[in-house]
């Protein structure tokens, strides 16, 4: 089976059960981060619904994370130039409430864009990343956000 698909590289997929997940949404041919399919692969709630975006836990959260979750455009677009400008006030605005709600001290927002090859994303459908690293965890190790595919050539 091929590591990429139209919606999704399981080259960069970093966990066994996601790896598994990821074969079934390619044998479907369905994007994993449309409405429509969402809760067929994704096991956390939406916690908050905006015209543009979608608030949700991240399923695969990295190493050392205290919190991560994702915001995933309500519209499937793959590339940051897709953005509508009102798209991007209500990210910072939905950003800085999850910040303020769930009192995170600091981190990353994150988000990457276009070919997977560069962008190391496993899901080609626009999202971001809001991580707080878990600084008290007694194993804690710096949390690496990694760009570009981990084993391809482009």
């Amino acid at each position: 089976m091929k590591n990429e698909s139209k919606t999704v590289d399981l080259t960069n997929a970093r966990k066994k059960k996601q790896v598994k997940i990821m074969k079934e949404i390619i044998a479907q041919g369905c994007c994993p981060f449309c409405k429509e399919h969402l809760f067929k692969f994704h096991e956390k709630p939406i916690i908050k619904e905006g015209k543009f975006w979608l608030l949700t836990e991240n399923q695969w959260p990295y190493n050392n994370a205290k919190v991560q979750f994702l915001f995933i455009s309500q519209k499937h677009i793959e590339n940051i130039s897709e953005i509508e400008p009102e798209a991007s006030i209500e990210l910072i605005k939905l950003a800085a409430r999850t910040i303020k709600k769930y009192k995170i001290k600091g981190g990353a927002i994150c988000m990457r864009f276009g070919n997977t090859k560069y962008s190391g994303a496993t899901v080609k459908h626009l999202h971001a990343q809001l991580i707080e690293p878990d600084l008290n965890r007694p194993s804690y190790k710096p949390i690496r956000f990694f760009i570009g595919s981990k084993t391809e050539k482009s």
